[in-house]
């Protein structure tokens, strides 16, 4: 008889580092730049290290009286540090970079 052999173990998948909510307002123009923007710059900035919720308030009303949101599309970074939210369409790429608690380098400008 065959010594029992563990099965090796299956890789645990990693917790995203980054986990952003992003709360719009339908297909309106603001919405639409602020997904395009957050995608933008999660897939320059953090590509594979974030997760990114968008939630469309008319479809789930609750989750915006949940977050008591003063303007939309609003962006809310969960994790990493502190809670951090950013109110408009996130055009302003520097500002969005700091609240993310990231800087960008001379190359990237």
């Amino acid at each position: 008889m065959e010594p029992f052999i563990d099965p090796p173990e299956l890789p645990v998948p990693a917790e995203p580092e980054y986990v952003l909510h992003l709360f719009i307002t339908g297909a309106t123009p603001n919405s639409t730049r602020a997904v395009r923007n957050i995608k933008d710059i999660c897939e320059q900035y953090l590509k594979g290290r974030y997760e990114l919720t968008i939630v469309d308030i008319y479809q789930q009303p609750e989750l915006a009286q949940q977050e008591d949101l003063i303007g939309v599309p609003t962006l809310i970074k969960l994790r990493p540090g502190l809670v951090r939210r950013l109110v408009g369409d996130l055009s302003d790429h520097e500002r969005v970079l700091k609240a993310l608690g990231l800087t960008r380098t001379t190359d990237d400008l």
